[in-house]
Parts: C-alpha cells; structure tokens; sequence
C-alpha cells in the first residue's frame, strides 16, 4: 500500500485529494495545525460517513509548516512515496495584511518541506500547489508554464517564491519535484471568505430570509474556473510520471464575478442587482484582472481536461448551499 502526506489536508483540495487517494487504495496521512477549535468539518466526512470502509487508512498529525523540526519528524516517521504540498495562508487579499506571515508559511514552509526530505534521505515524490495568481499583472493570454510571473499580492510573491525553490530543488538534487500552477477552482467545500463561496453561501441565506445584502468588491475581476475535484485529480497524475516537471491546470475559460452572480442568481429567479452592495474594502490595493490558463501541456504529457463545466459548477455550488440551509434546492433551482 503506498504511502501520502498531505499539508493542508482539512482544506478544500487537500479533503478532495484525500478522497481521491483513499480510493485508490492509498495509506493517507495528513498534518494540521494545532489549535483551539477544530477544523476538520471537510475530513470528518470520511471517517463518519463511511465506518469502517477505510479503517487506518486515514491518520492525521500535528505540524506546522514554521516548524522545520515536526516536517522532519513527521516524515522521517511515516517515509511517504508521496508528498503533496497544499498547505499555506491562501487568502489573496488577507495577505495584503499579514504579508510576513504569508512569506513565512507560504513561501518559506515550502523549503522547510523540501529540505526535510533531504535531511531524512526518503524516497519520495514531491507536488508543489502553486498558483495563476504568480501571473498577476499578465504578460500574456493565455498564460502558460512559459508566460512570465508578475506577482501582485504578498501571496502571490510567496507562490513565485515556492515556485522556484521547487525547480532549483528539483535541478540540483535530482528530486522528483513538480509544480501544479492551478487556476482558480472552487467547489462546495471552498472557503466561505472567498469570493465564489461567499456569493453561493449568501444567496443561500437571502433565500431563507436570513440576509438581504451581499457585499463585494471589485465585479469585473475575471477568472479562470474550473472545480477542485477534477483539479486535484492532475496533482495526483504529475506523481504517477516518470519525469517531474511544471504544469498549469486551467479549463482555458473565463469568466467575470458578474457572470458569476448572473448565473448563481438566476438558478433560483433573482436579480442580484437587488442585493449586492460594492464595498471598497475588498478591493486588493493591486488587483489581478484577468486570468486565463492554457492547460495544453498537461493534456498532452497527463491525459488530464476538466470535467466539469462553469454552468455545472455554479449549479452544484447554488444546489448545495441552498441544502446546507435546510431549503428544497430542487424545488428553488427548478431541477
């Protein structure tokens, strides 16, 4: 049975990649931080819902990617074939304010990661999150593992940071070490100060008479969306090649946060214009306005497309945030 260590395993991706290796017959094992509350509602699912079908399986330790010594430890103690590294501060716009912390965790948590699979000597294969928003103020449409980086966000700098020290890495230590430059992806399970979430969730709580304003930023942003189930699927195909290398996952679309609100209100008959309010406060000091990847490599070398359309997954988004507040989602949505 092989052997995975997730950072950032109680995230969106790091649950959805979690699921995807468990099916395959993985041993999985994911580190988090420890804190006060809890914050597992994204894996307990699999422990919960499903007794007994992956029964030790699934083991989750204490780490922290500003702690060199429990990175070392944790790996010299369960020598993974595979390392997928999710975790960081990923906000875009908290990073505007808490920029050193973004750097340490972000940035430098993934050289912590790296050098510890030195120091301990395992054999093992390391996947890299990185993220479009390297792109920033774009040098080219559509960007590509070519297209030069122009960061415009502490989180970004760090992204671009981690980046590099991956590939040089990877150069200089032979390390089978890869690079998935994912674009935006989104699901259910996404963060609720993000964006997308923020917009499903809230529509969500218009609909049971819980709110009546939705507050947002900047509404002509376009990104590239795809959802994180199908984008987790190519981190596990850049760890099954033979040669590491650097990818983007994209689904070479894209899409403006109003296309976003039209289709996410329209699903249940409402005008969105009757309910938002732009607050400059979520405006980035430096915005990144248009995003669109080109996936063509990763087609050509992985065999990965996406599967899911921007229709199907507003839809599923809307379909499951309205359930999530106790409202007949088939009945709203018309389904």
């Amino acid at each position: 049975m092989k052997k995975a260590f997730i950072t950032g395993i109680s995230g969106q991706d790091g649950s959805y990649l979690a699921e995807l290796l468990l099916e395959k017959g993985y041993e999985v094992h994911g580190m988090m931080r420890r804190a006060s509350t809890f914050n597992r509602e994204r894996i307990d699912p699999i422990f919960f819902e499903n007794p007994g079908r992956f029964k030790n399986q699934l083991q989750l330790h204490y780490g922290d990617l500003s702690d060199a010594s429990s990175l070392n430890r944790l790996l010299r103690t369960i020598k993974p074939e595979e390392i997928y590294h999710l975790g960081a501060q990923s906000h875009v716009r908290v990073s505007f304010d808490v920029p050193e912390y973004t750097a340490d965790i972000t940035g430098l948590g993934t050289i912590r990661l790296l050098d510890a699979i030195l120091e301990t000597g395992i054999d093992t294969k390391f996947y890299q999150a990185s993220s479009s928003e390297m792109y920033g103020l774009v040098q080219e449409v559509p960007q590509k593992e070519t297209t030069p980086f122009y960061p415009r966000s502490p989180y970004g700098c760090a992204k671009v940071y981690a980046y590099w020290i991956t590939v040089n890495y990877r150069e200089a230590y032979k390390m089978h070490a890869s690079n998935g430059i994912l674009f935006n992806h989104e699901s259910p399970r996404r963060g609720e100060s993000f964006v997308t979430r923020k917009i499903t969730k809230t529509l969500a709580r218009i609909m049971a008479n819980k709110t009546k304003e939705l507050a947002l930023g900047n509404l002509d942003a376009k990104r590239d969306w795809g959802y994180a189930k199908d984008y987790v699927e190519a981190m596990w195909m850049m760890l099954q090649v033979k040669e590491a290398d650097d990818y983007v996952i994209a689904t070479n679309e894209t899409h403006s946060i109003r296309e976003f609100l039209d289709l996410a209100f329209g699903f249940v008959g409402r005008d969105w214009n009757d309910y938002v309010r732009i607050d400059p406060k979520y405006y980035r000091p430096t915005e990144v306005d248009l995003l669109i990847g080109d996936a063509t490599k990763a087609k050509e070398k992985l065999g990965w497309t996406p599967k899911t359309s921007f229709n199907e997954l507003v839809k599923l988004m809307v379909y499951e945030d309205l359930k999530a507040e106790g409202l007949d989602a088939d009945k709203l949505m018309k389904l």
